[in-house]
């Protein structure tokens, strides 16, 4: 007998999945295009032309997979409307490495995230996929980085000569009196929170120069004071433990005035990029153990997510923000 196949609907996750990454990678490849464009260093070009391959591959694959759905195709951004590639380049090759560093890094998280909330093969399969992608133009960025000696490692610590167990509440303390030594774990988050956060302000220095709205400037502006204070914030939490912080990069932005994107596109980028910074700096607040680097991060948390409302309501006001799949208005359909 026949075995009888039924169609397996997508769920609410795998469809969130799809839609943010079609928005997110028809972004990416309109900043990709323009730095491709610009770029001096063949290196970096070719890591450039490796992620926007990727990328446009994605967006085939989404758009097969919600046509199976009958799902309208999400309108995300486009290279006609959201770039312009005569602008001059708004970043060194140097940065254009960095942030592919740090956007691969924030697509490894999303893509264990969307195999992790999957159920029908094809959608599990799909994102394993695009994980193995990612990981392998990771490895390409890191090595590049090394071979350029502008990789930001995280610092070094030395090696304990025994196993050791927590033995006094102490450990725990940190608001008043002598503080522990960062642990590892600690270390590492801090410095992951910094190499973002890094990122984030010469983004925010860079479209704050060359965006047209003045509204959208200010929010910039706004942005990148945050952003200098959380850093300088968290480099000191290492530097009071004779620890060094990842590098700045705010001199790897050039002197053009000359709009390479859209100010929709900027702003969406950056109310992306403070989205999961706050996700990030909750993974921080979730494995430190000293009390004082918890309330930092919930600061700094409460602090992005203000920063993020403000940005979302920006969005809104331009009609710039496309809305993600919805569930029914029971209450509206009942009335009509």
């Amino acid at each position: 007998m026949d075995k009888v196949t039924h169609h397996v609907d997508l769920t609410s996750a795998e469809l969130a999945n799809l839609w943010t990454q079609y928005i997110n990678d028809s972004l990416s490849i309109c900043i990709l295009q323009h730095s491709i464009e610009k770029a001096k260093d063949q290196d970096i070009r070719d890591i450039l032309e490796f992620a926007r391959s990727l990328a446009e591959s994605h967006l085939v694959k989404i758009t097969g997979f919600l046509n199976q759905e009958n799902f309208p195709i999400p309108k995300g951004f486009s290279l006609e409307q959201d770039v312009n590639l005569n602008a001059p380049p708004l970043f060194t090759d140097t940065f254009m490495l960095v942030y592919m560093h740090v956007m691969t890094l924030l697509g490894l998280t999303g893509y264990a995230g969307a195999v992790a909330t999957s159920q029908r093969d094809d959608q599990i399969d799909y994102f394993i996929q695009c994980n193995t992608e990612t990981m392998q133009l990771y490895k390409r960025i890191a090595n590049l980085l090394l071979s350029k000696g502008i990789y930001s490692k995280p610092p070094r610590i030395n090696i304990p000569n025994e196993i050791d167990f927590v033995n006094n509440q102490s450990y725990l303390t940190g608001w008043f009196g002598k503080k522990r030594p960062l642990n590892a774990v600690e270390i590492s988050a801090l410095c992951f929170n910094m190499i973002k956060v890094s990122m984030k302000v010469v983004i925010e220095m860079g479209f704050g120069q060359v965006c047209q709205s003045k509204e959208v400037q200010q929010y910039f502006q706004k942005g990148k004071n945050i952003c200098e204070k959380q850093f300088s914030a968290l480099s000191s939490i290492l530097t009071k433990s004779n620890l060094s912080s990842p590098n700045s990069w705010v001199s790897e932005v050039t002197n053009s005035t000359v709009s390479p994107f859209s100010d929709k596109l900027m702003l969406n980028h950056v109310v992306i990029l403070v989205s999961s910074a706050v996700g990030y700096f909750g993974a921080g607040l979730s494995v430190s153990q000293r009390r004082d680097l918890g309330v930092e991060y919930a600061k700094m948390i409460a602090e992005m997510g203000l920063y993020a409302e403000d940005g979302a309501q920006l969005l809104i006001k331009n009609g710039w923000l496309e809305q993600p799949p919805m569930a029914d208005d029971r209450e509206k359909l009942a009335k009509e």
